[in-house]
């Protein structure tokens, strides 16, 4: 199992778009750069690299799109993925309360 507290933004930005909705490659290369307001452009290499570790890890699964004409292929979350996407944000929001408190106390 993937350590969670090891995703990198770019891992998780592409976990946050397939929680939305599942996609294909090129929307979510676009979503995530949309997500990060410009800030994160993923190359293909490194995106289809990301996708693979998570299908081995059994946080996303792959399958073809009905409606496509070529059968293009779509990543979406699995029950694990989400979950462990939902571990993490969980982390993130304590991190973020710690961060807070430890901050204001400095301040005053």
């Amino acid at each position: 199992m993937m350590e969670l507290s090891l995703i990198s933004e770019s891992v998780l930005l592409i976990l946050l778009s397939l929680a939305e909705q599942p996609r294909h490659g090129y929307s979510i290369l676009q979503d995530v750069e949309k997500m990060s307001d410009g800030r994160v452009k993923l190359s293909t290499g490194t995106l289809y690299g990301a996708l693979r570790r998570l299908l081995d890890q059994d946080w996303i699964e792959q399958f073809e799109e009905e409606q496509s004409p070529r059968g293009r292929k779509a990543y979406r979350l699995t029950s694990t993925g989400r979950r462990n996407l939902q571990m993490e944000v969980d982390r993130m929001k304590r991190m973020t309360r710690l961060a807070s408190l430890r901050v204001a106390r400095k301040e005053s």
